[in-house]
């Protein structure tokens, strides 16, 4: 006889060894014991008699374990061993909910941390944690919808940070393309979100190029009287005008000082490519005397917290800040475009050297782009110049102003 759901609610254990069994129909029946109530599915696969679990009573109502009995018998139909068919399904689950994104995206960024500067390794780990683990992070990749990335991201834009906000979906869409080559998705779904974050409003980073203006804040940065890691970063920007992030990051294993040359890694460079820079004898001078302060470690430019990670990116900014330049007068990145505007437009030097050292692409008359020795002798006696000129502008030497543009 068929059970019913009023019977169940008052079934009682017999107090029998073995449990007692409650037949319902097709297979199904009810095993009551001392410790509780479990359905069973009694059914044969391949000439073998077998038994599927279909869940606890009352949580699993007779309603429902019927329900689970048909799927089962369903599956049997189609040729399917129903408790395979449950082996197989929690095996995906289990690999799918070990496989989320934040599990892809942290040995993602472990496999290729050689790829990149460990100031950059450290910048991705930080967005990811801050901005995208907490909304998708224990999400199984391959269930990620573009709209799930695309609610985190606005989260980023409505804060202001649309730079922000686009190159971590960059950064996203590397963690899908890793999880794309591992097989644990299909695709990367923020090719679907081209177009659908606020264009990155376009500026340019402030920086004094008059002259005049230039040897008065010289002047100032050597008279700041901050920590000795923080005034060294300051005096040695103008004179290698390196991106910040490759000033900081700088490392003591990338500099000979006997050779008076700094080898930046292509992993640390904005091009990817190996750069050289020629160093002046102040900047040799001021690198030796960090030397004497921080030669024991990896960085030249230490964390002023921990010698195990490089200079703060706000260090030689808030520098400026301290000393009185605005962040719309002056910035760390603004020494490159002093240098590039002066050197041109005053000094008279050759633009294509000048871009060089700027490691911006240059290439040759067939269209081939120059290796990082090209030109090193004058570019080497540009830098020595540079920094001479740069003395007498902190000095106060009389200047020669900027051409007017439209002579």
């Amino acid at each position: 006889m068929a059970l019913t759901a009023t019977a169940l609610q008052h079934l009682k254990h017999s107090g029998a060894a073995a449990g007692d069994k409650l037949t319902d129909a097709q297979g199904l029946h009810l095993l009551v014991t001392a410790a509780g109530k479990y359905w069973r599915l009694n059914y044969r696969f391949d000439g073998k008699q077998k038994t599927l679990a279909l869940g606890v009573y009352p949580a699993v109502s007779l309603a429902k374990a019927r329900k689970r009995r048909d799927e089962a018998r369903e599956l049997l139909a189609d040729g399917i061993d129903p408790g395979q068919a449950k082996i197989d399904a929690k095996l995906a689950k289990a690999e799918s909910e070990a496989s989320t994104f934040e599990t892809v995206a942290r040995s993602w960024l472990n496999k290729t941390a050689g790829n990149r500067a460990t100031s950059t390794q450290q910048k991705n780990t930080n967005w990811l944690e801050k901005n995208v683990f907490p909304s998708i992070g224990k999400m199984p990749i391959s269930t990620i919808k573009p709209r799930d990335v695309l609610a985190t991201l606005q989260k980023i834009e409505a804060r202001g940070a649309i730079e922000s906000a686009h190159k971590i979906k960059q950064l996203c869409g590397q963690v899908f393309r890793a999880a794309v080559a591992s097989g644990l998705a299909d695709r990367d779904v923020t090719a679907d979100l081209r177009g659908a974050l606020s264009s990155v409003p376009k500026a340019n980073f402030a920086a004094i190029t008059e002259p005049l203006h230039a040897g008065a804040l010289l002047r100032s940065i050597h008279a700041y009287t901050g920590h000795p890691y923080a005034i060294a970063a300051l005096k040695l920007s103008p004179l290698v005008f390196v991106r910040p992030g490759e000033l900081r990051s700088a490392e003591w294993a990338e500099i000979d000082l006997e050779a008076a040359e700094w080898r930046i890694p292509g992993v640390k460079m904005k091009m990817g490519q190996d750069h050289l820079v020629p160093l002046s004898t102040q900047a040799v001078d001021l690198l030796r005397a960090m030397h004497g302060m921080t030669g024991d470690g990896k960085y030249v430019f230490p964390s002023i917290r921990t010698s195990d990670r490089c200079m703060s990116e706000n260090t030689v900014n808030a520098a400026l800040r301290s000393m009185g330049y605005a962040k719309e007068v002056m910035t760390g990145h603004g020494f490159r475009a002093m240098a590039r505007t002066i050197m041109d437009e005053v000094m008279g030097e050759r633009v294509d050297l000048i871009e060089h050292q700027l490691a911006h692409a240059v290439k040759d008359p067939n269209g081939r782009a120059y290796n990082r020795t090209a030109h090193l002798p004058a570019r080497r006696e540009m830098m020595q110049r540079w920094a001479d000129y740069l003395d007498k502008l902190r000095a106060g030497a009389d200047v020669i102003p900027l051409r007017s543009s439209t002579a």
